[in-house]
């Protein structure tokens, strides 16, 4: 199973980005969804997850109002739009895939190779 993490780049602060992350070797409608990020010399954090049919989200106080995840199932492939971005949201973000519902919880199965962001200032 490997999970496919892109979009990340350098964007200035009030500006917009959009992960996506593709996952292979599973049956991507059956997994939940979520995006971490691990800010440099900060512990990884939850940002935003997804049920399997995208009908529960879920968003970490940082990313409530900024920034939303959205899946679309028949292209496999999952997104995180990330609007009037900030300084403070610089970092490397990763994907991760389970069944279960773990919303923040970080026992996710599957996890990405990371994708990064940088905000200037």
């Amino acid at each position: 199973v490997q999970l496919q993490a892109s979009g990340g780049g350098l964007v200035q602060a009030g500006g917009s980005q959009r992960l996506s992350c593709t996952p292979s070797g599973v049956t991507f409608g059956g997994y939940a969804m979520g995006w971490f990020r691990q800010a440099p010399g900060k512990e990884r954090e939850f940002v935003a997850a997804i049920s399997w049919n995208g009908g529960t989200t879920a968003y970490a106080d940082s990313a409530k109002g900024r920034f939303t995840i959205s899946r679309d199932n028949a292209k496999g492939t999952m997104y995180l739009q990330m609007n009037s971005l900030k300084p403070e949201d610089t970092a490397v973000y990763y994907c991760a895939a389970d069944r279960r519902w773990l919303r923040g919880r970080p026992e996710y199965e599957y996890w990405g190779q990371g994708t990064e962001v940088t905000v200037s200032s």
